[in-house]
């Protein structure tokens, strides 16, 4: 067995319940503009927990395209695996890591796929390259070489390359509305400040735990 012995001492001077919004969306808000004013690379990257249907947990990075009381966007292939495993069990799990800062942030919800016009309004605004990506078929799927995967983007890029870009039909929007929220922020020797926001009968309730 390989021991890992890493000593960090976290010097950011914690959390008081004091300090934190009473709506955990505002709260995000703004740790997530600190985040951004902070320069941390892909703030809004976060990762995505689902569970397939034979019980096996899976955990992605996606990002977070937007957000507002309703909840947490970001768009996926249908053809994907988190897809399926959002299809068969809503029940999913968000996590920012923040580390630079001595934050994070975890959420636990329920996904839904939105409207296609949802993503439809957010395609008219995605790069070209990123958008071509999406008609790279069969995304997960097993590959022998990475050539491969470039030599079909290349055939995407010239099939449409005097053509708009098409809707993709199969490139989806989910939300996932948060059920529990929990604010981390690191402590001087480890003791570490956790607040979790949590939805009991429409009305948030905060409560601090244990680190």
């Amino acid at each position: 067995m390989h021991s890992i012995r890493v000593k960090h001492d976290y010097i950011e001077r914690g959390l008081e319940c004091k300090d934190l919004d009473t709506d955990p969306m505002n709260q995000f808000e703004l740790w997530l503009k600190q985040a951004i004013e902070a320069k941390l690379l892909e703030p809004n990257a976060m990762s995505l927990a689902t569970v397939s249907h034979s019980g096996m947990p899976s955990i992605r990075t996606v990002l977070l395209k937007s957000y507002d009381n309703d909840g947490f966007l970001f768009f996926s292939s249908a053809k994907s695996k988190k897809t399926e495993d959002m299809m068969h069990n809503p029940n999913v799990a968000l996590h920012f890591a923040w580390l630079e800062m001595e934050r994070q942030i975890k959420i636990q919800g329920r996904v839904q796929q939105l409207s296609t016009l949802t993503l439809f309004k957010h395609l008219l605004t995605r790069p070209k390259g990123t958008t071509l990506k999406t008609w790279i078929p069969n995304q997960s799927q097993t590959v022998s070489y990475r050539s491969l995967y470039e030599t079909q983007f290349d055939a995407m890029k010239q099939k449409f390359l005097h053509n708009k870009i098409p809707f993709p039909n199969f490139w989806h929007a989910y939300r996932v509305t948060p059920l529990v929220i929990e604010f981390w922020q690191g402590g001087k020797d480890r003791l570490h400040d956790r607040f979790e926001y949590r939805l009991v009968e429409g009305n948030w309730r905060i409560e601090k735990l244990s680190s």
